[in-house]
């Protein structure tokens, strides 16, 4: 299911990485290590490359143009931005979760068999086993085992953003980004997916971007401290152990903006 043999390993290697979309840049020489079967998260404040990093790590920014990556992005020490990466193989071995929940509009269960049928696998019975373990592994089974044949649109806010998930791990990822999953969600829906990541840390690798402090502070393992430099380009500050850096910032700019003076 997961791939976490090589738990207490590097998963992802960031190496001197600039973003440009076109003539601006976005990102300016990153460099950090994410490490396999824990959860990282990227903080800061809006419009400091948060997004276009994250983006960076399966290759969606190729779809910008004018999009330009500069550096060496290794997923268990290959480049993906080698000529001879196949993208495609690449999205299902680092899935994403979006802001906002989007359920394609289809039934339940076509929703989550979508990426396995993608991929050439068309058993019923088999179909049904992976709508069922994906579902059970996103904390959705029970609410919606009765369900299945009906449009995932008709789902809560929360049951969606669980359903998004389940569609990931349906094509058995290795690394699940996640770009601010619960910033639509209700407290409650926000706790449930918060639960969920710690369950999906034991066997998947996870980078979360999250506005949210105190949910950083909650869930993730290492934390990544994003800011903007006066030209705008995105610059990491500070990473490290999360509880390291809120409770002993090595940096004064993650030490005010962990204690609210900018962002």
């Amino acid at each position: 299911m997961g791939a976490c043999n090589s738990a207490g390993g590097v998963k992802v290697s960031v190496r001197n990485v600039n973003l440009y979309y076109g003539s601006f840049q976005a990102l300016r020489n990153i460099s950090l290590d994410i490490p396999a079967c824990a959860i990282t998260a990227i903080i800061g404040p809006s419009g400091c490359g948060k997004s276009s990093f994250i983006r960076l790590l399966n290759r969606m920014n190729d779809i910008i143009n004018g999009a330009r990556v500069e550096g060496s992005i290794l997923l268990d020490g290959i480049n993906i931005y080698d000529k001879s990466v196949d993208v495609v193989d690449l999205r299902k071995r680092v899935g994403m979760v979006f802001q906002k929940p989007n359920p394609f509009p289809m039934s339940v269960f076509d929703n989550i068999a979508f990426g396995p049928r993608q991929h050439g696998r068309h058993n019923r019975m088999e179909l049904q086993e992976i709508v069922e373990r994906s579902l059970r592994q996103a904390a959705l089974w029970d609410e919606v085992k009765d369900k299945l044949g009906q449009s995932a649109l008709a789902l809560s806010g929360g049951q969606q953003q669980r359903l998004c998930i389940a569609r990931v791990l349906a094509v058995e990822p290795e690394v699940i980004l996640m770009d601010e999953p619960c910033s639509a969600l209700d407290p409650l829906a926000t706790l449930k997916i918060e639960d969920l990541m710690r369950n999906l840390a034991k066997q998947y690798t996870i980078v979360i971007v999250t506005h949210n402090m105190q949910q950083a502070a909650r869930v993730s393992d290492m934390a990544a401290f994003f800011m903007m430099e006066q030209d705008r380009a995105g610059v990491l500050v500070e990473y490290g152990p999360t509880s390291q850096l809120f409770t002993n910032p090595k940096d004064k700019r993650t030490e005010d903006y962990i204690t609210g003076r900018f962002g």
